[in-house]
């Protein structure tokens, strides 16, 4: 296993792959179509322009099993040192401990980008991504109750924060 910086032209398919498996069958999205290879476009172009990692994780067959990134948690200028990150595992590689790697190397990324605060908007349902962010130090900090609708019924947003020593010198402005 290795890790690697994925890119658009090396790993947008893969990713759109476990994405729109995602979409299509869980609630680990909030969405409803499938995402396109020009969604996937935008997605690293806006991830590039943030310089915000695209963290994937590749097997002895070069394939991605898994990735995770993180993005702006909300668009004001107090919040620079809090991202959203989210975590994704290929279908077929599930049960693995290939997640916890990537969440790890997550953390570890945040914390070399010098951000203070990473959160995760987890479904609440979701027992068993919950239970990696518990494992590895994040608490609950709230839930969103029917804050999406999906699957004909209402799904509540949880949200698990892990707090982070960086910045050693954080600063207004």
């Amino acid at each position: 296993m290795r890790f690697v910086h994925c890119s658009y032209e090396e790993h947008a398919e893969a990713i759109l792959i476990i994405f729109n498996h995602a979409i299509l069958n869980t609630t680990a999205l909030y969405e409803y179509k499938p995402r396109t290879m020009e969604t996937m476009q935008q997605w690293f172009a806006n991830k590039a322009t943030a310089n915000f990692p695209v963290l994937g994780l590749m097997n002895e067959q070069e394939q991605l099993v898994a990735f995770g990134s993180f993005g702006t948690f909300r668009a004001f200028p107090a919040f620079k040192y809090s991202v959203e990150h989210s975590v994704y595992v290929a279908p077929d590689q599930k049960g693995k401990g290939y997640g916890a790697l990537v969440l790890q190397k997550i953390i570890e990324q945040a914390q070399l980008e010098n951000y203070h605060l990473l959160i995760g908007g987890i479904d609440a349902a979701n027992d068993a991504s919950i239970a990696l962010h518990t494992k590895h130090g994040f608490r609950h900090s709230g839930t969103i109750t029917q804050a999406g609708f999906k699957f004909g019924r209402w799904l509540d947003l949880a949200f698990y924060q892990l707090t982070l020593k960086t910045p050693t010198d954080p600063t207004d402005g």
